[in-house]
């Protein structure tokens, strides 16, 4: 039995925040919580500090100085995850932007390999684009954005071990497409995209799941056209990702967004190029030069080019930003996005039951130790 029972730092449960409880994990999960927890196992001291549920983060384009989109292999999937894992993230998705229908097949075999492999953290793959709007495409290049051809619905629509997200442009895909992907368990959010309102409304009504880094390449909330921000708010059903950084979206849009649909909408994501968790200056995006100033990353014409953040980052941008408490900047980091993934009855909170992703914050909010499925990763 590999059992341990973790001590003295505040827990961020659904309850609430619980201080001088316990936290017994065994085999992988959560036993029990509480002050009167059966102290059996070896017991860790932590030493004050917060335990939160462990982060997921459903859009990681790269990290540690590797790119998912140069070299969609396993070994760029560890690096990967092993860059984001000490931040906290104990769950994500590498994401591949638009890019030619064979790096597409490398990408998607190489995370079900990834996965059978068993690399911490990776609970499927975000395939962002190219089925995008051209207009919108950010710094998506131009030459890879199009039309699915029958052969991709059919790659992205296969069996696979992991979860399968799609980011498309509604206005850009065939009638039914998202009814179809829906069918064969693909997540499918909306983003890059021109649709106005109403048909962002009929994707929704089609099965769309939620939006990619809402305000960010899509049509704006307007008086008279709500635009697709608007109809991201207004739905009760979806959830959104946000990238609080404070370059991709001005925090008060943030909160307004969060008055206007209530925290269970939105998820914290990062975005994450290569330079996360690294001192990159400048990196190379499918032949163009990303420069990093001011916490940004950006390509010679201004664009934004995804970013640095690590959830660690913000989750403390969240609370700083926008005014969140703890609990509540936790519920955007593990609980929504577990939620949004189906992966909420195992994981996103500390309770009974659930695998034991869990991070030990101290009390300045940085990282010390995390554990995914009860294995501890130090970073004391």
């Amino acid at each position: 039995m590999n059992a341990h029972i973790l001590v003295g730092a505040k827990i961020v449960t659904p309850d609430g925040l619980q201080d001088g409880a316990r936290v017994a994990i065994e085999n992988g999960f959560i036993r029990e919580i509480g002050s009167d927890a059966e102290p059996y196992g070896e017991w860790v001291e932590l030493e004050g500090g917060y335990l939160v549920p462990g982060f997921i983060d459903t859009q990681v384009n790269g990290g540690g100085g590797v790119l998912f989109n140069d070299a969609p292999t396993v070994h760029t999937i560890e690096a990967i995850a092993e860059a984001h894992r000490r931040h906290g993230t104990t769950g994500l998705l590498p994401t591949l932007i638009s890019d030619d229908p064979d790096t597409l097949r490398c990408a998607i075999e190489a995370v079900d390999a990834a996965i059978a492999a068993g690399v911490p953290e990776i609970l499927g793959i975000h395939v962002e684009g190219p089925f995008i709007s051209a207009e919108r495409r950010g710094i998506h290049a131009e030459r890879f954005v199009r039309a699915p051809t029958e052969a991709e619905l059919e790659l992205l629509a296969r069996p696979s071990r992991g979860v399968t997200l799609v980011t498309l442009a509604p206005e850009a895909i065939p009638a039914g497409t998202i009814a179809r992907l829906r069918a064969a368990g693909v997540l499918v959010a909306a983003g890059h995209s021109t649709a106005d309102y109403e048909a962002t409304r009929r994707a929704l009504d089609e099965g769309l799941d939620g939006f990619t880094h809402l305000f960010n390449a899509m049509t704006p909330f307007g008086s008279r056209e709500p635009g697709m921000v608007g109809a991201a708010l207004d739905d009760r059903e979806s959830r959104f990702g946000i990238i609080v950084d404070g370059h991709h979206v001005h925090p008060a849009s943030l909160r307004v967004a969060l008055a206007a649909r209530g925290l269970d909408g939105a998820m914290l994501v990062t975005d994450a190029m290569s330079p996360a968790g690294t001192a990159m200056a400048r990196f190379e995006l499918q032949g163009r030069t990303i420069t990093v100033a001011d916490a940004a990353l950006r390509g010679d014409d201004g664009t934004l080019a995804g970013s640095a953040l690590t959830m660690d980052l913000a989750l403390r941008n969240a609370i700083r930003m926008l005014g969140l408490s703890l609990a509540e900047a936790s519920r955007l980091a593990s609980t929504n996005p577990a939620a949004f993934l189906r992966m909420n009855t195992r994981r996103g909170t500390i309770a009974p039951g659930m695998v034991a992703d869990l991070v030990h914050l101290d009390e300045a909010l940085q990282v010390r130790r995390v554990w995914i499925g009860g294995r501890l990763f130090d970073y004391r």
